[in-house]
């Protein structure tokens, strides 16, 4: 009798210590899925998808430049509106979670992009989240930007529209949708200039 006591508890001891790991495993799966709906949703340009995935302020970090910039939620919808005007193409190249951090390796394409840069930029970060929602993002290095090229394209490009186009002028920042519509429009004149 007291061998099937002691069994059942063994058994009963196991089972609540699967179902605990199971929960850790879901829990850290969750970290993984939020990122890649974070992607989707910079992909999409879906700022109220966003606003779900997000604490209530977002840090993005380059550590190439060692800049930091801190977001309120509607801060950065702002910013993903001016980024939707070049209709962005992100891929997520590679992904995988690493604890209580996500590590990517992204790939991005837009109209800005490809006068500046000329092909996808592509980059290495790490999703940060508190709670589930993520609080920021730090991008590690990037593998594919010549930032020669990308720096004498928009410089070229600033002192034609200041030139020829005094209206347009400033149309770097601030980052919001309005501004975004400028610089395409400068980016389309510029290349229609012959």
């Amino acid at each position: 009798m007291n061998k099937i006591i002691i069994l059942s508890l063994l058994l009963t001891i196991g089972l609540v210590s699967c179902k605990n790991s199971e929960k850790e495993k879901n829990k850290e799966t969750s970290k993984l899925e939020i990122a890649q709906q974070y992607y989707k949703a910079l992909d999409q340009s879906d700022d109220s998808k966003m606003r779900t995935l997000l604490g209530d302020s977002i840090v993005i970090r380059e550590n190439a430049d060692n800049y930091e910039e801190r977001f309120s939620q509607k801060g950065y919808t702002v910013w993903l509106e001016w980024d939707s005007v070049f209709n962005p193409t992100y891929n997520i190249l590679q992904i995988e979670q690493d604890g209580e951090i996500v590590k990517a390796k992204i790939s991005k394409m837009d109209k800005r992009i490809l006068f500046l840069h000329e092909e996808p930029m592509v980059w290495n970060e790490i999703v940060r989240f508190d709670n589930n929602k993520i609080v920021k993002v730090e991008r590690i290095e990037y593998e594919v930007f010549d930032v020669e090229k990308f720096l004498k394209n928009r410089d070229g490009l600033v002192s034609w529209v200041d030139e020829n186009h005094p209206e347009l002028s400033g149309f770097l920042y601030p980052q919001t949708k309005s501004v975004g519509m400028k610089y395409l429009q400068a980016i389309e004149l510029y290349r229609n200039r012959n």
